[in-house]
């Protein structure tokens, strides 16, 4: 016989963590625990949590254990095929939202979120904007299904089937054959591939899909996919459309270098609750003027 409390000295796992695989296998909240340490754990349920005590041992990252994170209020199913959706990339929500308080309640803005993955970004923002017509692209088909529960879970049941539409698609591939014509955004947001291929903290993130760390093409400053981005955008957004981009810790100059030298206007970075510059974005550069040919005399 296995007592409560015997597990949570045992297991090897700090106690929060202990405490949140017993809330998951057993549904017993931290006070109950804490108020009944003596509670007997059936043989079925110990051989759960010290398969799920032994993976976090092994540096798994406990959304992944538990198969749910918590993101804008929402808790999301995850898996290891879809990164793990971050508190700092609330930020790119928050900013997208503030664009979108340009539109009247009854209007229509439509919103692409750019490698959805878990439809972490997505979801929150057609839960948040209803009326909102948002669409959701990434290259992994397996994300695009992980994406689609949690729209489905996530979303009322009157919203659910039609609230997003999904698409696979490498960046803005396509979307250039979709209903004939190039769709239009008023605002594009992303949380791209940023993580240069030889960053050092790679080995810490092994358990996270590398297509959403480093990118297809990774680049040795981690700003390849985010050069794409910025550079054929602008082709799908309205004149009065923002893109908004999450980046690194570190790289907030050199995107808004990237942003500037591609003619976009207005361009900032916003900064997280930690002080950091974590989301920088701009307005759509003005249509390019066609030169005339000089008339011949």
């Amino acid at each position: 016989m296995t007592l409560l409390a015997q597990w949570m000295r045992a297991c090897g796992l700090a106690r929060l963590d202990a405490q949140a695989l017993v809330s998951t296998v057993l549904g017993w909240s931290r006070a109950q625990q804490v108020a009944h340490p003596e509670q007997e754990l059936h043989s079925a349920d110990l051989a759960q949590l010290d398969a799920l005590a032994a993976r976090l041992r092994a540096g798994e990252p406990m959304a992944y254990v538990l198969g749910e994170r918590e993101f804008y209020g929402l808790m999301f199913q995850i898996t290891p095929d879809v990164l793990i959706p971050r508190p700092d990339t609330e930020l790119l929500v928050e900013l997208a939202l503030q664009k979108l308080e340009a539109f009247a309640p009854s209007s229509t803005p439509r919103v692409l979120d750019m490698g959805t993955g878990s439809g972490a970004i997505a979801v929150a923002l057609a839960h948040t904007r209803p009326q909102a017509e948002v669409w959701a692209l990434d290259a992994s088909a397996v994300a695009l299904t992980v994406a689609q529960s949690n729209a489905q879970r996530l979303l009322p049941p009157q919203r659910a089937a039609g609230a997003i539409r999904f698409v696979q698609s490498d960046w803005f591939a396509a979307l250039r054959h979709v209903d004939a014509t190039a769709p239009r955004f008023d605002c594009i947001v992303s949380n791209p591939p940023y993580v240069a291929q030889h960053d050092p903290h790679l080995p810490a993130l092994r358990h996270e899909p590398a297509l959403a760390l480093t990118g297809q093409r990774p680049s040795a400053d981690g700003l390849g996919d985010i050069r794409q981005i910025v550079a054929q955008a602008a082709d799908f957004l309205h004149a009065t459309g923002w893109l908004l981009l999450e980046h690194g810790y570190d790289q907030a100059d050199a995107v808004r270098a990237l942003l500037a030298a591609q003619g976009w206007r207005d361009v900032f970075s916003a900064r997280d609750l930690s002080g950091i510059e974590r989301v920088s974005g701009g307005l759509c550069p003005r249509p390019r003027q066609i030169q005339s040919p000089p008339k011949i005399a």
